[in-house]
């Protein structure tokens, strides 16, 4: 009797086990098949991805593919080239008599002319954004880099303004006009992106503070660096709002960035070049306070050994720059305007302060700065696919905008 129930013991035993096994086998080949169906309905569209990838660079797709590309921050180029006319035309005033004359003002016609022709072509890639690709452009407004180049195409146009041959219009007011259209963008991102420091819980200045914000106070020194819509106009009042505006945000963003928190945005390292705009903002400061008050007096002075400080301190860390210049891209145009900016606030300075010691100082910041202009607009031109289809920073309306 024992025999026999142990014998039914190790039959039922068996019969479970090839059971079991049966079952977990009907289960993985399940799975199995689930596996697979799902690898047939993916694989189409992995395929489908990978053949409209090269769409984008075929002469069907690359002006698409150009458009959803091409942000803010292309508009370095064009405040590049703009600062470059601007610095021409400083020294073209500078050197009437010289036998260099009729070649300065050449060049200066020439840099003018080429700041025109590029900031044309962005221009209307930006306006074919704004109009078909829409929420590229509200990604842009909500990241906490791309919003604040959303200043530049203003400062381009409003360098652009000044740096314009008087030839080109013989009515000074006609410059009036159209420098009130210029600002008027300019003030209204000025009451969207500084109210949004004070009341926005989430976009606290404290906690969107990265060197980037600095161009929005760049913007409002430019707007009222115009000379062209000085005391003739009647405007002067408005210029001195305008850098009031710059000033006071200056003083609270420099700050901030200083003592900027671990858990602030930061920047990733292809974007180091915009550290420069800590010598940039100064210099501008610089210029529009002479353009205001007529005279480069103790705040200028001020104002231009700060960025000057802040240039040497730059430039003694390179290696703070080592990453972001292994691969070149729009980025690098960073380095450019600054630089052009503090030349431009040297040549004030020397034609106030006699000597050769300033004179020299501003001969080689401004050879300084032709050189990376050209530099720059020569990489560019050799590396134009790597300089538009790899752009710095990829805005998307579902992922969010990503840094590449």
């Amino acid at each position: 009797m024992h025999i026999a129930s142990s014998y039914n013991i190790q039959q039922w035993c068996s019969f479970k086990k090839k059971h079991t096994t049966m079952v977990d086998q009907r289960k993985l080949e399940s799975i199995i098949d689930c596996h697979t169906t799902v690898s047939h309905h993916q694989q189409p569209a992995i395929m489908e991805n990978n053949q409209e990838q090269p769409s984008t660079e075929g002469s069907n797709g690359s002006h698409s593919s150009i458009i959803t590309k091409i942000n803010a921050g292309y508009f370095r180029i064009c405040i590049s080239a703009g600062a470059q006319a601007l610095l021409w035309k400083s020294i073209n005033q500078h050197h009437r008599t010289s036998n260099l004359h009729t070649i300065i003002a050449t060049t200066s016609t020439v840099f003018w002319c080429l700041t025109l022709c590029t900031l044309v072509f962005l221009s209307l890639l930006y306006i074919m954004r704004c109009i078909f690709y829409f929420d590229l452009v509200k990604a842009e407004c909500c990241h906490h880099v791309g919003m604040n180049y959303l200043f530049a195409p203003s400062i381009s146009w409003l360098l652009l303004l000044e740096s314009t041959p008087l030839f080109v219009f013989p009515d000074k007011h006609v410059y009036g006009y159209i420098w009130w259209l210029l600002i008027v963008p300019l003030l209204a991102l000025d009451v969207k992106v500084y109210g949004q420091w004070f009341t926005a819980e989430k976009r606290f200045l404290s906690i969107m503070a990265n060197p980037t914000i600095q161009i929005s106070v760049i913007g409002n020194l430019v707007a009222s660096l115009s000379s062209h819509v000085a005391d003739e106009t009647g405007w002067k009042e408005i210029r001195i709002c305008l850098f009031t505006f710059g000033m006071t945000h200056y003083v609270v963003v420099f700050i901030t960035l200083y003592q900027r928190l671990s858990g602030s945005n930061h920047i990733p390292s292809n974007l180091r070049p915009v550290f420069f705009l800590f010598v940039a903002t100064p210099s501008m400061a610089t210029l529009a306070w002479e353009s205001i008050n007529g005279s480069f007096d103790i705040i200028c002075k001020m104002l231009f050994f700060l960025s000057l400080f802040l240039f040497v301190s730059l430039t003694s860390r390179p290696l703070l720059f080592k990453k972001s210049v292994r691969r070149f891209s729009v980025a690098w145009w960073a380095f450019s305007f600054p630089l052009t900016f503090l030349a431009l606030a040297s040549i004030s300075y020397a034609q106030q302060v006699k000597g050769k010691a300033t004179v020299g100082l501003a001969i080689l910041l401004s050879g300084i700065s032709v050189l990376v202009f050209i530099s720059l607009f020569v990489c560019s031109i050799l590396k134009i696919h790597l300089l538009v289809h790899k752009p710095t920073l990829i805005f998307s309306t579902s992922l969010g905008s990503t840094n590449v």
